[in-house]
């Protein structure tokens, strides 16, 4: 019998073992648990285009933030189970702001868990009803009966807390030092998505509320505990931030990026006050003009940023903020 030569011999070992080898390479890729990817569900105008965010564990939902009103969560709930079959079974509240928590009881009503901090369930209330006054007495686009109702928050924390979900997932929750868009700030992050979930703190490439939280019946905005807020966040280097609006971005550009729109917001808000002959006026008849004068020198400063109103509707509370700080000062 005549020997193949050496050389097509060699060739063909070599092929072979490139095919095994790549077999297993395959078959050890598909043993590995899939990455758990982060869903958005965006609101319309209606729901101030915000943005919610789930993951499936593959036996369980977990929600972060819960929109609006019931219904838009609903629609929310519609979508997920497009998705997935598993159960939605934890809904995270990264703030009190009504666009976080308004929607949480149609979540209850699966059988799901609320989940805040403290500090949060304890800012509710009075959120709440500052909220439902302008809706219902200003804005008049809700009535008393329409109006969402305040949930009650099922677990409540201070701190920190890790959450182990069916499936092996693991979601560490962080109550932040600092205020953020609002009195108190929880962030989530969930390791084996290396993804940050962080609410309104984080509005990338996209206008920001800056009304600031409700505490004693009133705005009280602080951008510069919230740039601290965002400082916090590099504890977390690797990971992508999910914001409440705009794009996900990796963290380091997030932080950079929102705490120079805060200071772009606050350096021209406080000139804006300073110009005038008298910042009184800023809580007088003529405050809308003011108001909507500040808000239209904020977003010329950010071209091509989403969201305009955001500013338009929220810049009072900065407004009434500094121009209070600098009577005090005098």
């Amino acid at each position: 019998m005549r020997r193949a030569p050496l050389l097509i011999i060699a060739a063909t070992l070599t092929t072979t073992l490139a095919a095994c080898s790549g077999a297993d390479s395959q078959t050890r890729e598909e043993a590995q648990p899939a990455r758990p990817v982060a869903r958005a569900f965006t609101s319309d105008a209606s729901g101030f285009d915000t943005r919610s965010f789930y993951i499936d564990s593959g036996e369980e939902v977990i929600v972060f933030d819960a929109q609006f009103t019931p219904a838009l969560a609903e629609a929310m709930i519609a979508e997920i189970k497009q998705h997935t079959s598993s159960p939605i079974t934890r809904v995270v509240i990264t703030h009190p702001n009504p666009d976080k928590f308004n929607g949480a009881t149609a979540f209850q009503r699966l059988g799901a868990r609320v989940i805040a901090s403290e500090a949060t369930a304890a800012a509710i209330p009075d959120v709440h009803a500052y909220k439902s006054y302008y809706f219902t007495q200003i804005a008049k686009t809700f009535t008393a009966e329409t109006y969402p109702k305040a949930p009650t928050i099922d677990q409540t924390f201070k701190g920190s807390l890790t959450l182990e979900l069916g499936g092996g997932l693991t979601v560490q929750l962080k109550e932040l030092t600092h205020a953020g868009v609002s009195s108190t700030q929880t962030v989530a992050y969930v390791p084996a998505a290396q993804a940050l979930f962080v609410g309104d703190l984080v509005h990338h490439k996209a206008h920001a509320w800056l009304e600031g939280g409700i505490v004693g019946g009133k705005p009280a905005p602080d951008l510069s505990a919230w740039r601290a807020a965002l400082d916090e966040l590099r504890a977390w280097p690797d990971a992508t931030v999910y914001g409440g609006r705009g794009e996900a971005v990796k963290v380091a550009e997030a932080i950079d990026a929102q705490a120079a729109y805060l200071k772009r917001a606050e350096d021209i808000t406080r000139a804006y006050i300073r110009g005038m002959e008298d910042p009184g006026a800023l809580s007088g008849d003529a405050a809308t003009t003011h108001h909507a004068a500040i808000a239209k020198q904020i977003i010329d400063a950010s071209p091509g940023y989403a969201l305009p109103y955001m500013v338009e509707f929220s810049v009072y509370g900065l407004a009434g903020a500094l121009a209070a700080q600098d009577k005090a000062a005098r």
